[in-house]
């Protein structure tokens, strides 16, 4: 029997988020999802899930969040599951600044503010696992897909190098780049 952890996880709506609370829940884990509509996150509490409202684009929005995981953890969190991004898609001649902006202020900044706000938790208690879900577009592009592929492709290279300035620590990253998935 695995011991429970509590689990933070991003972009909870559909897809690999929801389906990987569905499943650590199923498994004892407690979970807590978060979302970036209000009306998402009505549904996954309708659910039995604790969930917060949060939009990585904004740093108010993560900060708020971290605040309220703090209170429903009393600080401790085991596991971050950086999941929430979305694709931008278009062909890079057509994308303008403000698009490729507005993809990393998602899929790159927002990650990468939160990770920063929850890693002091995890040194205070001496231990934790951060998960960053990228994509098989963060190693091999595809066109019409830029926006996507440069956050993610930016994204792996932040993990690569967090990951070595904590090897000699208790927080384990991994980093997963699926392809084409069919989810609920």
């Amino acid at each position: 029997m695995v011991a429970s952890k509590t689990v933070f996880i991003t972009g909870c709506s559909t897809g690999i988020g929801y389906t990987t609370a569905i499943e650590l829940k199923k498994r004892g884990h407690r979970v807590i999802c978060s979302a970036r509509q209000q009306s998402d996150v009505s549904m996954l509490k309708e659910q039995g899930f604790e969930a917060l409202q949060l939009d990585l684009a904004q740093s108010s929005s993560i900060q708020q969040a971290v605040e309220q995981l703090k209170e429903l953890t009393d600080g401790k969190i085991d596991g971050l599951f950086n999941n929430g991004a979305f694709g931008q898609p278009g062909a890079v001649e057509d994308l303008s600044r403000d698009v490729l902006r507005n993809q990393f202020e998602t899929n790159f900044f927002g990650t990468h503010e939160l990770t920063n706000l929850i890693i002091p938790l995890m040194r205070q208690q001496g231990h934790g696992r951060i998960i960053y879900n990228s994509s098989i577009l963060g190693f091999v592009a595809m066109k019409y897909r830029g926006a996507y592929n440069a956050s993610k492709f930016a994204l792996e290279g932040l993990v690569d190098t967090l990951r070595i300035e904590l090897y000699d620590t208790d927080i384990k990253l991994a980093l997963i780049e699926p392809g084409p998935i069919t989810s609920q």
